[in-house]
């Protein structure tokens, strides 16, 4: 039997998949790589760092499986968004990546919406406003800064396409990823010409732009070499990691929203026609599904604020998960358990890297509200997670707004492993949440576009349908649904409440 791979490339690590041709998990794989911050707000990752990773994890994936490498039957590649990737006439980079979380851009944000004629005709281009963290102000960044490496630029990739180009020596990417370039129109499904003239940007730079299960490539020689794999093995489209993800969920027809907690936090939802928020707070983008879109919004700290907790206020917890050979999230969050419902007045706000949805501001501070002498430690844990959950639910509401049916948020990654997680969400959201029998994420979607790819199953859906089931459904409880919403409602009013200071704050000294 032929198998399926899927590989992402993540920011703190890549993931590799393998799965058979009933959507089956045989292994899974995951090699590190760093971030490199040179200056406050900036975020830069070595590609060759991917490369590396990619042929590591590959290699110990396939040999967890027990497969043998020729039966791997086709390759789906997901990647972290908006990254930037500079190549000249060589195979490696002429400077780091900029990334997705990379702050330094306001300036040239500022350049696009006046070169576009405003805000509202800019997203009526393109679908989405110009944020920092999207790809666009960061190729004005390098033309602007580093004007020597643009000249010598003969390529802009995104990181998964980048390891495409090493893989198979093809210069392609595919609508979902591109999406979040700002120089897709998306309703067309193509670079947007014009916007490229506005801004100086040669359409010579970008690649060839395909449908997600579309074949891209195969594995040349030397790719096949590197990942010890079999040349000639086709390689898909893929996508973004996020409409990648909603494949990984079946977060394929309308109705079924998933809500994803990783170091951001991304709330996701399918439509069949192109849908705007005019603020331009949550992003609308092309789905994975070909001739779908997508809408979502993506709050940046999200399990990154927790990840934060761990490393700097739970040492003793640390070494006690060691010694018990226990997660140390599940130590913090029964501590979390053990406090009362609203942390008694204590609000966390998670803006600990600034904010994307729905506060577009690279200024927003993070920080606690409301502490008084009676908040332990127990509290102030509960108020992070509850305080995350709220920023999710700024993203569900405006959905809500734009008429996009929510049902079920389906629910995937850390805020998924824990039981007192789950029902808080559903109690946050006052929504259904259910847990699916995978929680791969897109290492999976792209597996099972691969699959769609090379005729396993006719399209997505099908593909989805095949593979993807419900595992758990818990509906909000009603007194604390209620609750939370007096609590939710306090909690907006936070940040237009700070929103000068936090600017006075990053422009001290």
């Amino acid at each position: 039997m032929s198998h399926l791979l899927g590989i992402d490339i993540g920011t703190s690590g890549t993931k590799t998949l393998i799965c058979d041709q009933q959507g089956k998990v045989l292994a899974t794989a995951m090699a590190e790589h760093g971030i490199s911050s040179p200056q406050p707000g900036w975020s830069e990752q070595d590609p060759m760092e991917w490369w590396a990773a990619t042929g590591k994890a590959v290699r110990q994936v396939v040999r967890r499986s027990g497969i043998k490498p020729e039966q791997v039957a086709a390759i789906g590649l997901s990647g972290q968004m908006h990254g930037s990737v500079f190549l000249g006439d060589g195979e490696e980079p002429l400077r780091p990546a900029l990334l997705w979380n990379d702050q330094r851009t306001g300036q040239e944000c500022i350049e696009i919406e006046k070169a576009a004629g405003g805000r509202r005709k800019l997203i009526n281009m393109v679908g989405n406003p110009a944020l920092t963290g999207f790809t666009a102000p960061k190729i004005l960044w390098v033309r602007r800064h580093e004007p020597r490496v643009y000249e010598a630029t003969r390529m802009i990739l995104l990181p998964k396409d980048f390891i495409r180009f090493r893989m198979t020596g093809e210069f392609a990417t595919e609508v979902g990823d591109a999406s979040g370039t700002l120089l897709l129109d998306v309703r067309k499904r193509a670079w947007n010409e014009k916007l490229l003239s506005l801004l100086g940007i040669d359409r010579a730079l970008l690649p060839a732009c395909h449908e997600s299960h579309e074949i891209t490539g195969r594995l040349h020689r030397e790719g096949a070499k590197a990942l010890g794999l079999k040349e000639g093995t086709p390689v898909v489209g893929g996508s973004g990691d996020q409409p990648a993800g909603a494949v990984g969920n079946g977060i394929v027809s309308t109705g079924i929203v998933s809500a994803t907690l990783g170091t951001s936090g991304v709330v996701f939802a399918h439509a069949d026609e192109p849908t705007y928020d005019p603020g331009g707070r949550v992003h609308t983008m092309c789905a994975a599904v070909a001739g779908k879109w997508c809408v979502f919004g993506c709050m940046l700290s999200a399990g990154g604020s927790f990840q934060w907790f761990r490393n700097h206020m739970a040492p003793l917890e640390i070494t006690r998960a060691r010694k018990e050979k226990r997660d140390v999230y599940e130590l913090l969050t029964e501590e979390a358990q053990q406090a009362p419902e609203g942390s008694e007045g204590l609000f966390f706000l998670p803006y600990l890297t600034g904010e994307r949805c729905p506060h577009p501001d690279p200024e927003a501070r993070g920080g606690w509200i409301g502490l008084t002498a009676r908040h332990s430690r127990a509290m102030i844990l509960r108020s992070l997670l509850e305080g995350v959950t709220y920023g999710m639910r700024d993203a569900v509401e405006i959905m809500r707004r734009m008429d996009l049916k929510i049902r079920t948020i389906r629910l995937s990654g850390g805020g998924a492993r824990s039981a007192f997680w789950r029902q808080l969400q559903a109690d946050i959201y006052d929504a259904p949440v259910a847990t699916i029998n995978s929680d791969e994420g897109p290492a999976y979607g792209v597996a099972l576009l691969a699959g769609v790819g090379i005729g396993v199953w006719k399209d997505v859906p099908q593909a989805c349908r095949a593979v993807i089931r419900e595992t758990e459904t818990l509906k909000p409880q009603r007194a604390s649904a209620k609750a939370y919403a007096q609590r939710f409602a306090q909690y907006q009013r936070l940040y237009p409440a700070l929103k000068e200071e936090f600017a006075r704050i990053a422009a001290l000294p």
